[in-house]
């Protein structure tokens, strides 16, 4: 359980008021969910470098998974605001909880849905919706991450099927992963996803031990050794960078939403331990330090869900641009690293005990402000955007 009530999460400029009901039940079924499944067991598995047994089919249960996945395929069919709920909520949990319904979601159903056949779409997304099937998405490489267009990972058509061959680092959920949607070159050198299997000889799947953040989650590296993948799995509505890029712009917008549920973690706990830790005889939420702290905190958070839900309303119209969510992702999640690292300051020594999220929750921040863009790599797409000059 929260160290906190839930009824202190933040609302300071009554964004409630601009959601609908069913926005709000959505919000608390996650909610409730993240107290009763993640909150009891995240401290551990992040200590002991576990993932969280069962977690895909659990999130599978409440909705999390296919959100806005057409209800034929599985899916829910909810709207993008619906979907930045769900994000806010689990990474209020843990980055890695919402990193594994970020995969499924946007870099493993949504190209199957927008780009794969009827057959492809029939086969896969149901299972991945239910968190039967676990998916993994194959875009960086060992040595080309901000730089996909280098990427060294091809394919040769080989008559009856495709001989894939390549590597893909830092690849979340990747060694429990059933399915990976790898994108690699064609014998043109154009980028194209293909669907490759678990059980596909070749095809392997190490995982990278060691990490200092996302440590309640499987990362690894997806391994191709003359991997035999069948025609049938080639996807077949897309060609070139804009496949896996318009999947980043779909994880990035969730990541834009995840980090205020790891931010409003921390402020909430900051503000709790603030009227309940005394020091020289009264409170430390009476001394001015610790109010403009918690001020700014506050204000931050209540900034980042502005640009979220103004972002969601121009997501469901068709109409947000990628430079417009690497802004939201680069904004937001620099709000939130810096909340989580000054409220552990707040709580002292005691910040750095598993009993209270910050340190986790910093320690995770680290990976996110990274991955999916880099923060130095989304304030160029805003400066290429402002000027027109790309300046990579």
């Amino acid at each position: 359980m929260s160290y906190y009530s839930l009824t202190s999460i933040p609302d300071y400029y009554g964004i409630d008021a601009l959601l609908t009901e069913e926005h709000k039940l959505i919000r608390q079924s996650v909610r409730d969910w993240v107290e009763s499944f993640v909150m009891p067991q995240i401290d551990q598995a992040a200590q002991n470098h576990t993932d969280i047994p069962n977690l895909m089919k659990e999130l599978g249960q409440i909705g999390a998974l296919g959100p806005y996945i057409p209800v034929e395929y599985g899916g829910s069919g909810l709207d993008q605001i619906s979907y930045g709920l769900i994000m806010q909520e689990l990474e209020r949990g843990d980055s890695a909880v919402r990193s594994a319904a970020s995969v499924q979601n946007s870099l493993v159903m949504f190209p199957i849905n927008e780009f794969g056949s009827e057959e492809q779409k029939k086969k896969y997304l149901p299972q991945l919706a239910a968190g039967e099937m676990i998916g993994s998405f194959g875009l960086t490489e060992p040595n080309h991450g901000s730089d996909p267009g280098s990427m060294e990972t091809h394919f040769k058509d080989m008559g009856d099927h495709y001989l894939l061959n390549g590597a893909k680092m830092w690849i979340t959920n990747s060694p429990l992963c059933d399915i990976a949607v790898v994108w690699a070159k064609n014998e043109e050198g154009k980028v194209q996803g293909l669907i490759v299997e678990r059980g596909m000889e070749g095809f392997t799947t190490p995982e990278t031990h060691n990490k200092w953040s996302l440590r309640a989650s499987k990362t690894g590296e997806l391994v191709f050794n003359n991997v035999k993948v069948p025609k049938e799995n080639l996807l077949p509505g897309v060609t070139g960078l804009k496949g896996p890029l318009s999947c980043l712009n779909s994880a990035r917008y969730g990541i834009s939403w995840g980090v205020i549920g790891a931010a409003i973690d921390c402020y909430c706990t900051a503000v709790q331990y603030s009227k309940e830790r005394t020091q020289f005889g009264k409170p430390i939420g009476s001394y001015q330090l610790q109010q403009k702290k918690l001020a700014e905190f506050l204000t931050e958070i209540t900034k980042a869900q502005l640009l979220c839900l103004q972002l969601g309303n121009l997501k469901n119209e068709h109409k947000a641009t990628p430079a417009q969510i690497s802004m939201a992702k680069r904004n937001n999640v620099k709000m939130a690293i810096d909340i989580a690292r000054e409220s552990r300051q707040i709580l002292g020594g005691m910040g750095i005990m598993g009993e209270f999220p910050m340190m986790r929750h910093a320690a995770n921040l680290e990976s996110v402000i990274t991955y999916e863009g880099t923060h130095d790599v989304h304030l160029l797409i805003t400066g290429l955007d402002i000027t027109g000059i790309n300046a990579f």
